[in-house]
């Protein structure tokens, strides 16, 4: 299944972008940001560091997938767009510089 396409208004440094996923991601953002603070309830009850590790494999796993489905979307819209007006080179590399920093 393919994603809905974002779509971009890129005019000089002002960008801005509809976010096809926008509900989903701030569900799964504010799920995350409860899991965090359940992380620091945890610190502070001085549970087992097993546990507390679990907790945060946890959260990298899913902020990974918000920041996948940013990367997906960004390049079936943005860049695909780009590509087509004939600034392609500009956009994938930024998706590049993008990609390097999300694999780290």
């Amino acid at each position: 299944m393919t994603s809905p396409e974002a779509h971009c208004a890129l005019t000089g440094d002002d960008k801005h972008v509809v976010q096809p996923h926008k509900k989903a991601l701030l569900k799964r953002l504010n799920r995350i940001e409860g899991q965090v603070r359940g992380i620091a309830q945890m610190i502070g009850d001085d549970r087992y560091c097993v546990d507390v590790l679990t907790q945060v494999a946890a959260i990298q796993s899913a902020l990974d997938a918000v920041g996948l489905q940013l990367l997906e979307d960004h390049t079936r819209g943005c860049v695909a767009t780009a590509v087509k007006a004939g600034h392609g080179e500009k956009s994938i590399a930024e998706l590049m510089t993008a990609v390097r920093r999300f694999a780290r």
